[in-house]
């Protein structure tokens, strides 16, 4: 599943944050949201979290989702 990221779409990561935290370009959003890690429509290649796309955040298909995750 191609997971929506909060960050704003950059082609490089010069001047990211160097935190961890989200990188959005307050307060003007950018047009893209950041998604990663492939989906079952990919090939193995973009079955990682290091692989980035982007797409409108109205943008809707069947491999985008979001992670859940729990801690404890």
């Amino acid at each position: 599943m191609w997971e929506w990221c909060e960050d704003d779409w950059h082609s490089d990561y010069k001047g990211a944050p160097e935190d961890g935290s989200a990188w959005i370009g307050h307060p003007d959003r950018g047009s893209y949201r950041v998604n990663r890690g492939g989906s079952w429509l990919n090939s193995a290649l973009f079955c990682r979290a290091a692989y980035r796309y982007y797409y409108a955040p109205g943008y809707r298909l069947s491999g985008i989702g979001f992670r859940l995750a729990l801690s404890l």
